[in-house]
């Protein structure tokens, strides 16, 4: 875990800075006068924004670059060069797996994702790193925009010169570096954000205020799904027009459903001929799956990586392993699985590989003893993984009456490539609360509440 001196000072010094407002409205009013932030949201705002300080934002964002170089080169050290082997041994069936490996055949893949992660008090843990197109929390910047318009926070942020990244903006700066070759030279690209039929359905609305957002960063683009496209000489259309980029919003677990794998097959192929860009490259996926990650803890690889590399996965990765009949535990004795996690229950979390938003995650100290057993048993052998439970620390919220709540935190920091996006690759961050110290997973299917977070200028280091 990454070794700070402290969190950042700055929560508890905006809720004593607030003390003197007692009368100044809510921070939350603007974010929750947002249709766009309403549609998201439902109006769950937490009452004031995280915040992040210099060197612990330098810290994780360094360790996270290691951590997403090493999952990047995991097809090279484990399996011989094979991103067939890595998508098989990650849980993809044959039909994603040959998806992924002939979306890899084109272009490159340029670095972006959303690290989720904790912050026990001492340390960050990487719970999750979603390396993919499809990050939710992309309207994080207008949440801050929004909280900026209550004059106690906007004065605190003045006195403190604390800032903050606009995550669609690095997004979009990283689709047109992905997707370079696919951009026209004498004018801007249009660019499609899709997804699957049956998502698109309840995603819909959201992804229309997506595309908007684009234009922001001199983009037109059009929210749609598959059955909208049509083909001309290979290359899809919309409404009658030609699209240069499709902004993936479906997943590589949306492909193990054969009806959508179909729905899809013609975009991937004009991909695959290179007849339209696509961002991101699917086989983004296997490197931000949870196996992914259950191989860089496997006491099996430590001789694959170099001091400095254990060090950082030492630091920042709890223990997690594949459900298997014999595991090795965290001291590296070789041990009973079984028997380890009825063990040790109320310290481990079960997770599925290939599902996202803390679906089919079973906290094993939210049930009893003969149901984690059940569900330990069934996941033996398939795609799951066992992950040791971090206990979020908490933190100072202003309570609105001149006090403060405690609030557990899941932490999304965005990473992007230094060279396309700037500074040291940090991206932005978007955080969700709870008030429960006993959660099992802080996220919005489970009734978080959202805010984003403010960090102190930029410095070399």
């Amino acid at each position: 875990m990454i070794t700070c001196e402290h969190r950042s000072p700055m929560g508890p010094a905006y809720v004593e800075h607030l003390a003197g407002h007692p009368t100044a409205g809510d921070p939350t009013a603007a974010a929750r006068e947002s249709a766009a932030l309403t549609l998201a949201y439902q109006g769950r705002f937490l009452p004031g924004p995280a915040f992040l300080g210099d060197a612990e934002r330098r810290a994780v964002t360094r360790d996270l670059r290691t951590i997403h170089d090493l999952l990047r080169s995991l097809p090279e050290r484990i399996f011989d060069g094979s991103l067939a082997a890595l998508a098989q041994a990650v849980g993809m069936n044959a039909r994603q797996t040959e998806l992924i490996t002939r979306s890899a055949r084109t272009g490159t893949l340029v670095p972006l994702g959303r690290a989720d992660l904790y912050h026990d008090g001492t340390a960050f843990s990487l719970l999750e790193f979603n390396i993919t197109s499809a990050l939710g929390g992309f309207e994080n910047a207008d949440i801050n925009r929004a909280m900026l318009t209550y004059p106690p926070l906007r004065e605190f942020v003045a006195r403190h010169r604390l800032r903050y990244r606009d995550t669609l903006g690095c997004m979009a700066r990283t689709m047109l570096a992905e997707c370079a070759a696919a951009v026209p030279t004498n004018r801007s690209p249009l660019v499609a954000v899709l997804d699957t039929v049956d998502n698109f359905a309840i995603v819909g609305p959201r992804l229309e205020v997506f595309a908007a957002r684009l234009a922001d960063h001199g983009i037109e683009a059009i929210a749609c799904h598959p059955g909208q496209l049509t083909y001309r000489d290979g290359r899809p259309t919309v409404a009658g027009r030609t699209i240069d980029i499709v902004y993936r919003y479906f997943l590589a677990e949306d492909l193990a459903d054969p009806a959508s794998a179909a729905e899809l097959e013609p975009l991937l192929a004009a991909a695959a001929a290179e007849r339209v860009g696509l961002f991101s490259r699917l086989d983004a996926e296997l490197y931000g799956n949870k196996a992914a990650l259950a191989m860089l803890s496997d006491d099996r690889h430590r001789a694959l990586f170099d001091a400095d590399e254990l060090a950082c996965v030492d630091r920042i990765l709890p223990w997690t392993r594949y459900v298997r009949p014999r595991i090795t535990d965290p001291g590296g004795t070789e041990v009973d699985l079984l028997r380890y996690a009825l063990a040790h229950r109320a310290d481990l979390i079960l997770k599925p590989t290939l599902l996202h938003g803390g679906s089919g995650i079973v906290a094993g100290w939210q049930v009893d003893t003969p149901e984690w057993e059940t569900r330990l048993t069934s996941a033996v052998g398939g795609p799951y993984v066992l992950q040791r439970r971090i206990r979020p620390a908490a933190e100072r919220f202003p309570d609105g009456a001149g006090g403060s709540n405690d609030h557990y935190l899941n932490w999304g920091i965005y990473l992007g490539d230094r060279d396309v996006i700037g500074e040291d690759g940090y991206a932005g961050c978007f955080v969700r609360g709870s008030t429960d110290p006993t959660v099992g997973v802080v996220s919005l299917g489970g009734g978080a509440a959202v805010a984003s977070a403010f960090h102190p200028a930029f410095h070399d280091g």
